[in-house]
């Protein structure tokens, strides 16, 4: 008898990320990384998929975390990164590794001490373009490395920095370094700094290969810059061309007024596409589609279809369109923009679209795609001539002894008098005649949604588990429904949201199977914000008892997170200059209100919501003699990545809502 999946089953379920088809579409190589609750750890090693049949190979067993596999252009060999022990040697930062196609032992083919972040081919399959941190007045490969070991070996632990923007995430920005491009010789192993002495170099936010692009004839390189001297994370991003073999720079826009990113070469190299936001009419303006030609003049095509469009993008073979994933209502399709039509179509129906890649062009046409959706985590399909089929069955036999529940989805009269969607997800033995505990699960972002796809860190179906029905509303704000929703909370954080999420709750409370005795609502992030504000806001006894992770609480104390320089501009006020209007969008201000219980987690290494926010919220509660429960992770970020800890995790909160 199948069982509703429990947190050591989902652990045991391997997840399939980055995929990268070969030039002739034969087959794609994925990275897959699985994980040993008992190690607490995990390993990702590369698998590789024949696109006519089902019987998927692993390529690669030496390393621990093999990832970011790409095929050269001769689609003979996969280059991928890895810290690895090799020749007596361990790396100390991720390093370029090559493998046949055909298997066989992969070969180390760098040696940069600052490492490699990520890379792409050059087209005549010899060298590799890739990103690293570095200290931009040293010169050359082997002054680079002796000032890596110079920092490494020392004792001092400060970090020191006058910098606008120094640290993301869960790491500090590596010291005095700066993200450059730089060009590697696979035969003899030189490297070259293609931005040594200029004063270019790459963002410094979630720095990649989707901020360049390399032309077909391997002559030129696009990317996007800060173009202000003094870098902050919210400024518009230029684009420039460096010609290789002259190291001659040509700006290819020159209007601060709009944001561009993800280059991308046509086929034949006449045009490049990009994407662009009209960040001078509205921060919070989309990503749109543009193309650029060869005499400098650009057209924006997809006007007729409100999306986002997500990096990166994909050229057809024939360069007649252009493929790039978008949300849409809850869902993450793949698109196409036939570039002789008005709009863009969809061309792989989503679920969630992971990824993808492309081969060929016309009726020879391939495209692979990672996807999931409520029922099932990640799969790997290859899509020809509007056909999809399965390559891999990595978690088919874990699946096929778990009980997954129903998904559903119904819309609510929300805040303006707006439609809102809701997602339900209810338990695998749920009995519309008796009577069910209810929880809402509010969804982080703001600017994400709740949707059709599978999750780990608040996995509805292991929340529905004990008999739970699930609940997620996507609330004002979330992204997927169009521009003027998104914006619509500017400078009223929590209002029309708690608005949407009540409306939410009314419904459920009519349905003949809630009990009404027992209904919840939890949340992360700026789902955790917005607990926090409910906790505030809403007449106690309407919900038993919150969960708040990684949630906002304090929001002058917030501004030591990395995002201090966006924040302001959706609170619409600096705290110093409008100290009123910060304050009525920050929960601390509604303290005294606050009565029902709640269990608060947070992490240490959260960056984006420093754990002051977890800490005084659990102290606030504690004083007013409010029931509450902290579960605080020294080792972990925003999310709970350890899987000891995700277990722990798991029981605290399916606990706490049971007691």
């Amino acid at each position: 008898m199948r069982k509703p999946i429990d947190i050591e089953t989902l652990w045991r379920l391997e997840r399939a990320g980055a995929v990268s088809l070969s030039p002739d579409g034969s087959a794609a190589v994925c990275s897959v990384t699985s994980y040993k609750m008992e190690d607490n750890k995990g390993r990702t090693a590369l698998w590789l998929l024949p696109t006519a049949s089902c019987s998927p190979r692993r390529l690669t067993t030496g390393g621990e975390k093999d990832g970011n596999p790409a095929w050269s252009p001769q689609g003979d060999r996969i280059a991928f990164l890895a810290k690895r022990e090799q020749d007596g040697r361990t790396d100390a930062e991720p390093q370029l590794y090559v493998i046949p196609a055909a298997g066989g032992e992969a070969e180390r083919k760098s040696d940069f001490a600052p490492g490699i972040d990520d890379f792409k081919w050059m087209p005549d399959g010899k060298r590799i373009v890739f990103v690293s941190w570095v200290w931009p007045d040293a010169k050359g490969a082997r002054e680079q490395a002796k000032r890596h070991k110079k920092f490494t070996d020392r004792k001092e632990s400060a970090y020191v920095t006058s910098e606008a923007h120094y640290r993301h995430w869960d790491r500090n920005l590596p010291m005095g370094r700066v993200p450059h491009l730089l060009m590697l010789d696979l035969a003899s192993g030189r490297v070259t700094d293609l931005f040594e002495g200029t004063g270019y170099e790459l963002p410094r936010v979630d720095t990649c290969a989707a901020h360049f692009d390399i032309s077909p004839d391997g002559r030129r390189i696009a990317f996007v810059h800060d173009p202000i001297e003094r870098k902050r994370a919210d400024h518009a991003l230029a684009l420039a061309e460096i010609h290789i073999a002259s190291r001659r720079i040509t700006p290819l826009t020159d209007d601060p007024r709009w944001s561009y990113d993800a280059p991308r070469y046509g086929p034949d190299g006449s045009s490049l596409a990009c994407v662009a936001a009209h960040v001078g009419r509205r921060h919070t303006m989309p990503n749109r589609l543009a193309i650029r030609n060869d005499h400098g003049l650009w057209r924006m095509p997809g006007a007729g279809r409100d999306l986002d469009v997500d990096a990166p993008l994909r050229w057809s073979g024939d360069g007649a369109s252009i493929l790039f994933t978008a949300q849409e209502r809850g869902r993450r399709h793949l698109w196409r923009q036939d570039l002789r039509k008005r709009a863009p179509e969809v061309a792989v129906q989503g679920g969630w679209v992971q990824g993808f890649d492309i081969a060929g062009s016309g009726s020879d046409e391939i495209i692979t795609v990672a996807i999931d959706c409520a029922s099932h985590p990640v799969q790997i399909h290859a899509v020809k001539s509007g056909a999809a089929k399965r390559l891999e069955r990595f978690n088919y036999e874990v699946l096929s002894n778990v009980a997954i529940g129903e998904t559903r989805e119904v819309t609510v009269k929300g805040a303006l008098g707006d439609a809102v969607q809701m997602f339900l997800t209810f338990p695998p033995r749920f009995n519309a005649k008796r009577k069910h505990p209810v929880m809402q699960v509010i969804h982080g972002g703001p600017y994400a949604a709740s949707g059709d796809t599978w999750g780990y860190r608040w996995n509805t179906h292991l929340l529905a588990s004990r008999g739970h029905v699930l609940a997620s509303v996507n609330y004002h704000g979330s992204s997927g429904f169009g521009h003027a929703f998104a914006d619509s909370i500017m400078g009223r954080m929590g209002q029309l949201e708690l608005r949407d999420i009540e409306a939410g709750t009314d419904w459920l409370l009519k349905q003949r199977w809630c009990d009404r005795k027992r209904v919840y609502a939890g949340g992360g992030s700026y789902g955790g914000f917005l607990v926090a504000w409910m906790n505030g806001h809403v007449a106690p006894g309407r919900y038993r008892n919150y969960v708040c992770h990684a949630g906002v609480f304090d929001r002058v104390a917030t501004f030591s997170a990395d995002s201090y320089i966006q924040r302001p501009r959706d609170l619409g006020a600096l705290y110093w200059k409008d100290p009123a209007k910060v304050l009525a969008q920050s929960p601390h201000t509604f303290a005294h209100r606050m009565r029902t219980p709640t269990l608060i987690l947070h992490g240490t290494k959260d960056y984006r919501v420093p754990d002051v926010n977890g800490l005084a919220y659990y102290n606030t509660l504690l004083a007013q003699g409010v029931p509450t429960r902290l579960v605080w992770f020294p080792d972990e970020n925003h999310w709970v990545l350890k899987p000891r800890n995700s277990r722990l995790w798991y029981s605290e909160v399916l606990d706490w809502v049971k007691k």
